[in-house]
């Protein structure tokens, strides 16, 4: 039997409104007007509404299957864990039940939020020379990124099958059947899903994704064309039966292994079995006076987050104006620092000892805050990673759903890379991930984000590689009333960041702080990379400032952001234009 939909259970969101409808207040921020229609018919962009729940993904035809959920009276969490499913059929370069993440959950019944870690693991046999050949040289991509070899432990099975039977109110068999009927029935190929298979040369050179994404004749299927998954529907059969254990032990476990054993792979029988999931604390933090949940480590999105919020709350934004060029200004610079100790100190916390209090505590941000001069970029060569013991005391997606209850779900989970390895187990239909990547191999050779890192991020069996995956909530006076979060890799983080500080600090409506222009700097290179829209005025006062500027990637989308929320008794959902066939789904 499905829960009755009980009241709502939010405090009212007095500062989340358009910008019309804002005053300034005496710190710079936005503040409650006495008037806050529906509708502010001056805003360019407009969020989906509802009644009754939320959802917002980087599939429209997914998220309609978690409405659908939510109207039939399940909860955020069941919607949530039926959505990842169906993202592994309908998304299959992000989707995924060969990968892992982070989700934040909110369960609004105990009034408690939970980062829930479904990171991949490294098996075993895995070493910190293992992609170095004799001669100390990285080997090539086809072995490091693309091959058996270059996939870690699954999470995501694991992940969304705890969140259901631990806060959900369905059964696993339950939120899986969608999943299960679009890969048994097909799903009609839309225009992004035919680009992705008919530039992908990487899924052609696996005999067993040859198979699943292509046709008999190894030519690629047309927009319309009906696309089934009999393997994978198998595989989420296996599971809806046998449990989480069918993947893990039993049956798809057993063609998993199989196919790393022909193929050089590393994950064993005894990797899978030893599999955990980690509920963690979230990393906390405040901005303006609302609340910040996010993901703790591994993850490093979430602490760099409150990280820049802090440093950023030094300065009276507001004022300089949205898009400014001394807002961007010293959002670059608050990046830089970010960055900077991003590459030294996140790690494993079951591993090594992350110094996150530090990392978000107002006391080192306000001494980061100093050092940024409003009339000049600090060269990256200048900045290094903070000296903490003095205050010692790509291809990703993401999706967030709400309901009437008050939980909320914000999961960002991963392959890496689109498609991931490019691997399809034989016989199963699961794409693998080529996470291993995502370790640190050396302290001086960047990820395949370009992001530096440390020792304690090197492979060691068993460690969970570092991510920037990070979904963000924001509360006031103890209620949840925003979930976000985005693909991107090194972008994350920035991305976020940026989203918070539209909605809390400009005081944007969720459309137009998604749709607005956004900058990253990720400390080395020492290069900030703009979007299409920031004006060419602004562009030249920050090259004056000195800031080295990408010109190449300007119009490159950074992120798309998934984004729900609620305020005056309604819901809203906005899904990023950045990626195409994304929606965001109201429940009447």
């Amino acid at each position: 039997m499905f829960k009755r939909i009980r009241r709502l259970r939010f405090a009212v969101l007095p500062a989340l409104v358009t910008i019309a409808v804002l005053v300034t207040g005496s710190h710079g921020f936005a503040q409650e007007s006495a008037s806050q229609p529906l509708f502010e018919y001056s805003a360019i962009n407009h969020p989906v509404l509802g009644k009754r729940g939320m959802v917002a993904s980087h599939n429209q035809l997914s998220s309609e299957i978690a409405a659908e959920i939510l109207a039939k009276g399940g909860n955020a969490i069941d919607a949530g864990a039926a959505l990842g499913f169906a993202l592994a059929v309908t998304l299959p370069r992000a989707g995924n039940i060969g990968g892992g993440g982070f989700m934040l959950v909110h369960v609004a019944a105990e009034n408690k939020t939970i980062a829930i870690d479904f990171r991949e693991t490294a098996p075993a046999a895995a070493t910190r020379d293992m992609y170095f050949d004799e001669d100390g040289n990285v080997v090539p991509n086809e072995t490091y990124r693309f091959s058996h070899k270059s996939s870690a432990v699954p999470g995501s099975v694991a992940g969304l099958a705890h969140i259901v039977e631990k806060y959900g109110t369905m059964s696993l068999a339950e939120v899986l059947e969608p999943a299960i009927r679009m890969a048994r029935d097909g799903i009609k190929v839309t225009y992004d899903l035919a680009a992705d298979l008919s530039r992908s040369e990487r899924l052609r050179n696996n005999p067993a994704a040859l198979r699943k994404f292509y046709k008999a004749d190894g030519s690629s299927y047309e927009v319309g064309e009906l696309w089934k998954q009999p393997d994978l529907a198998w595989t989420l059969s296996e599971i809806a039966e046998h449990g989480v254990e069918a993947f893990y032990s039993g049956s798809v476990a057993r063609k998993i292994v199989a196919d790393m054993e022909a193929h050089n792979g590393l994950i064993t029988m005894e990797d899978l079995g030893n599999y955990q999931v980690v509920e963690r604390e979230p990393v906390r933090g405040t901005y303006r006076g609302y609340d910040i949940a996010a993901m703790s480590a591994p993850s490093s999105g979430g602490t760099h987050v409150i990280q820049m919020l802090n440093i950023l709350e030094n300065f009276p934004l507001a004022k300089m104006g949205p898009e400014s060029a001394d807002a961007l200004h010293v959002m670059a610079e608050a990046m830089k620092f970010s960055y900077a100790d991003r590459s030294k100190y996140l790690g494993d916390p079951d591993f090594v000892e992350v110094p996150t209090e530090t990392l978000v505590s107002k006391a080192y941000a306000r001494d980061l805050a100093a050092r940024i001069t409003m009339d000049r970029a600090l060269p990256s060569d200048k900045i290094a990673p903070g000296n903490l013991a003095i205050y010692e005391s790509d291809e990703t997606t993401h999706y967030s759903v709400v309901d009437a209850e008050g939980n909320m779900v914000g999961n960002t989970y991963t392959l890496m890379f689109t498609f991931g390895s490019g691997v399809v187990i034989e016989g199963t239909g699961i794409l693998m991930n080529n996470n291993m990547g995502n370790f640190t191999l050396r302290s001086d050779i960047p990820d395949a984000f370009g992001l530096m890192g440390s020792e304690n991020n090197l492979i060691t069996p068993y460690r969970r590689p570092v991510s920037s995956m990070s979904p963000v909530m924001v509360s006031r006076d103890g209620q949840p009333l925003l979930m976000t979060g985005s693909p991107g890799g090194s972008k994350i983080i920035s991305a976020n960041m940026q989203m918070v500080l539209n909605v809390l600090e400009f005081g944007m409506n969720i459309a137009d702080a998604t749709v607005a222009p956004r900058i990253h700097h990720q400390w080395q290179p020492d290069v900030m990379q703009i979007e299409s829209g920031i004006s060419p005025d602004t562009v030249t006062r920050l090259i004056d400032l000195g800031h080295n500027i990408s010109f190449s990637k300007r119009s490159a989308g950074m992120g798309s952001l998934q984004t729900v929320m609620w305020r005056d008794g309604l819901f809203y959902g906005y899904s990023d234009p950045r990626r195409p066939g994304a929606g965001a789904v109201g429940v009447n």
